[in-house]
């Protein structure tokens, strides 16, 4: 079960308060940081281990390259912010926002996003692993040349979301609430799908494989 609140997170008692600023390379080992506003802050090659976020804004910024290992976070927003080549493990994101955020090249794995809204988020070439995304809206995310294995989408709705180029492995649509995505015949070989949205499908599948579909005529 992931934790709804702070104090279900396991190493709550173990956390201490965020005292300082962040600054690039830097080392948190259970922290707790807590309604706070850092926008602009560059902490690139950062780690934030068995940490927890509650009401933390991060408007453009860089953390590039920075590490989230066993963290909890809640209502965070990343706004306009890099997150090229992060990595994430055993990770929960609750109710967060990430817009027009760029993230080529993460690592994602054991991570779930509940009740997220991403739009505008940049994973091309991204590694994502046993990653879940329950109840999120996803609108023109571009998942283009990434890895995805055992990736899920319960109740969660697509919307312009890019995963033409993409490699598939045990990616689980069924659940998805709505299926707007754009694909091609290579990347949808490793899906599952449902019977209705295979003929949801059947029409990008058509126009990628160059097919006209028409009505016979009417003698």
């Amino acid at each position: 079960m992931i934790p709804q609140k702070l104090a279900e997170v396991p190493h709550a008692e173990w956390l201490t308060d965020h005292d300082g600023v962040w600054s690039p390379d830097g080392d948190h080992d259970t922290v707790l940081f807590q309604g706070l506003d850092l926008s602009g802050v560059q902490a690139g090659g950062s780690r934030f281990m068995e940490c927890a976020f509650t009401g933390v804004s991060l408007e453009g910024g860089g953390l590039r390259a920075a590490r989230f290992l066993d963290v909890w976070a809640h209502e965070l927003r990343f706004v306009g912010t890099d997150l090229t080549e992060t990595e994430w493990q055993d990770a929960a994101l609750i109710g967060s926002i990430l817009a027009g955020t760029r993230a080529p090249g993460a690592r994602l794995a054991r991570v779930v996003f509940q009740g997220c809204k991403l739009d505008s988020v940049n994973f091309r070439d991204a590694t994502l692993t046993d990653v879940t995304f329950r109840d999120c809206l996803l609108r023109d995310v571009d998942f283009g040349a990434a890895r995805l294995t055992r990736t899920c989408f319960p109740g969660s709705r697509l919307d312009k979301t890019v995963l033409a180029g993409a490699t598939l492995d045990q990616v689980d649509l069924r659940g998805a609430d709505h299926l707007g995505i754009t694909v091609d015949p290579r990347t949808i070989r490793g899906a599952i799908v449902s019977p209705a949205q295979l003929l949801d499908l059947a029409p990008l599948l058509a126009d990628a494989l160059g097919i006209t579909v028409e009505e016979p005529p009417v003698a």
